[in-house]
C-alpha cells in the first residue's frame, strides 16, 4: 500500500511533545520526511532522533516561532535539507491559564506565540509551496473557539483569531495550489496539562464531561492533521475537524 505522505516534507512546529510530538510519528509513518521546529532543543533533538531510529527520517531545528528570522529559517532549512516544503502543521502554542486578570505581558505572549506565529510560519512556507506546486497547511485550534471557556479568556482568544485566520487564508492561497484547514480538538490528555495546563484539582475529571466521558489522546487528534494535510482531503479547504469526544455537539 502506498504510504500517504509519500515524497513529502512536512514542518511540525511543537512537534516535540503530545500533539504535535504524535502528529510528526504518523507523518513519518506514512512516508514523509519531519522537521521538527521547536524552542526546546534536547527534547526535540530526542525527538527526531526516536523518528530516524524506527526508519523515518526527521531533522530538528531550534526554533521560537513568534520570532520571524526563526521562522523563516525553519522553512528555509526544510527545504535546504529535503529540497521542497509541501507541508506545515501549524501546532506551537502556549497555554496561560487566566482570565481578564491576564497582564499585557501575558496577552503579548499568547498573541506573539499562538496568532502571530502561526501567521509568520504560514507566510513563509507558503513561499516555498508556491514554487512546489502546491501543498498544504494545517493550523491547530481548539474547541474553545467553539464552545465558550471561560477560566481561559486569553487562550481562546487567540485559538479563535486562528479559525478566522485559517479561513482567510484558504480563500487567499488556494489559486496557489495550497489548501488550508485546521484541526479543533476538545479536551486532550498531553503533559501540558499537569504543567500548568490545568489547574490541580479539575485533572481528576479532566474530560469527563464530553459526550464520550473521558479526554483523548494526541495520537486520536493526530490522524485528524494526516487527513487534512494528504489527497485525501483535496477537496477540503477552509474546513475544521473536531476531535472532540463530541464536546462541540453541546454548542
Amino acid at each position: 500500500m502506498v504510504k500517504r505522505l509519500q515524497n513529502k516534507v512536512a514542518v511540525v512546529t511543537g512537534g516535540s511533545v503530545g500533539i504535535g510530538q504524535a502528529t510528526a510519528f504518523l507523518f513519518a509513518e506514512e512516508g514523509a520526511k519531519v522537521v521538527i521546529a521547536n524552542p526546546s532543543e534536547p527534547s526535540g533533538e530526542q525527538t527526531a532522533h526516536d523518528i530516524r531510529s524506527q526508519g523515518g527520517d526527521a531533522i530538528f531545528i531550534l526554533a521560537d516561532i513568534s520570532n520571524e528570522d526563526d521562522c523563516r529559517r525553519a522553512c528555509d532549512e526544510a527545504v535546504r535539507n529535503f529540497g521542497q516544503l509541501n507541508i506545515l502543521v501549524n501546532n506551537g502554542a502556549v497555554f496561560i491559564l487566566k482570565g481578564l486578570e491576564a497582564t499585557v505581558a501575558d496577552w503579548q505572549r499568547m498573541l506573539a506565540v499562538n496568532v502571530m506565529g502561526t501567521a509568520l510560519m504560514a507566510k513563509f512556507a507558503s513561499e516555498h509551496m508556491k514554487k512546489a506546486g502546491g501543498g498544504s497547511i494545517v493550523n491547530l485550534g481548539s474547541i474553545s473557539s467553539f464552545v465558550a471557556q471561560p477560566s481561559f479568556i486569553t487562550y481562546s482568544s487567540t485559538k479563535g483569531a486562528i479559525l478566522g485566520f485559517t479561513r482567510s487564508l484558504a480563500k487567499n492561497l488556494i489559486e496557489k495550489g495550497i489548501r488550508v484547514n485546521g484541526v479543533a480538538p476538545g479536551p486532550i490528555w498531553t503533559p501540558l496539562n499537569p504543567s500548568g495546563g490545568q489547574r490541580p484539582v479539575k485533572i481528576p475529571e479532566f474530560g469527563k464531561d464530553t459526550p464520550m466521558g473521558r479526554p483523548g489522546q494526541p495520537n486520536e487528534v493526530a490522524p485528524s492533521f494526516l487527513f487534512l494535510a494528504c489527497e485525501d482531503a483535496s477537496y477540503m479547504t477552509g474546513q475544521v475537524l473536531h476531535p472532540d469526544g463530541g464536546e462541540s455537539t453541546s454548542s
